[in-house]
């Protein structure tokens, strides 16, 4: 059994309570009132939702969302059917010369609502659940720079962090003499080389709903593998 070690545990929970009494907009309002699961609830129990963002580049104060995507999901199946995708305008003007950005072009982005006008839908697919996303620091941090910039109010939420479990189950498995013979690489923990190592299938990256679905698999993978249906959310969500 692998113990996930947590440094940023909150009490989720009563965070978001007082979130919703802070909260000045009432779309933010909304969301923290649809609370979130007590922290022993069990991995088994809970409805997540698996979320990604491209976006113009990696810095969330000065790159924008372009693309959401996002798919509702237990531990036994992936909602294909719910899941959803918008093309968003960019904050930051794409560059003339930056025609294409993973695959999306100006045209994909001709007529595109700015986040402002999803932002209710977007809240309602992720309110009560627990967000799933590989490296969190885009989707939180992008999340939230985008609503300060808009709303003048940032957004905080529970994640489970596919790739800090990868990289957590690969620092805890013991290194054996030959590794340390050979110099072995260090092993990808990006979302198509974490999949690798659980045989699911290669996706082709960068498309927002793909990612997002490929991220849910790879979560039901890493709880069969490493962790259990009883596991508690506390163990996993930072």
């Amino acid at each position: 059994m692998h113990h996930f070690s947590n440094q940023e545990v909150l009490n989720w929970k009563a965070f978001l309570e007082i979130k919703a009494k802070e909260s000045k907009d009432k779309r933010l309002t909304h969301f923290y009132n649809a609370s979130t699961y007590h922290d022993e609830t069990k991995v088994k129990d809970i409805e997540f939702v698996a979320l990604d963002f491209e976006t113009t580049g990696l810095d969330a104060d000065q790159n924008s969302i372009i693309s959401i995507g996002l798919v509702p999901f237990t531990l036994q199946r992936i909602a294909l059917r719910r899941a959803k995708h918008w093309f968003v305008t960019p904050e930051d003007k794409l560059q003339e010369d930056s025609i294409v950005i993973h695959g999306i072009t100006h045209s994909d982005l001709k007529g595109a609502p700015d986040l402002l006008r999803i932002l209710e839908q977007l809240l309602d697919e992720l309110a009560g659940k627990i967000v799933v996303v590989h490296y969190r620091r885009i989707e939180r941090d992008f999340f939230d720079a985008a609503l300060r910039t808009l709303i003048n109010e940032g957004i905080v939420f529970p994640v489970i962090d596919t790739m800090q479990i990868e990289a957590e189950v690969l620092q805890s498995k013991p290194k054996s003499f030959l590794d340390w013979f050979k110099h072995k690489r260090p092993e990808s923990i990006r979302l198509g080389g974490s999949r690798m190592r659980y045989n699911l299938p290669t996706y082709p990256p960068h498309d927002a709903l793909t990612d997002a679905i490929a991220t849910a698999e790879l979560l039901q993978a890493q709880i069969y593998h490493h962790f259990s249906p009883d596991t508690p959310i506390k163990k996993l969500w930072l």
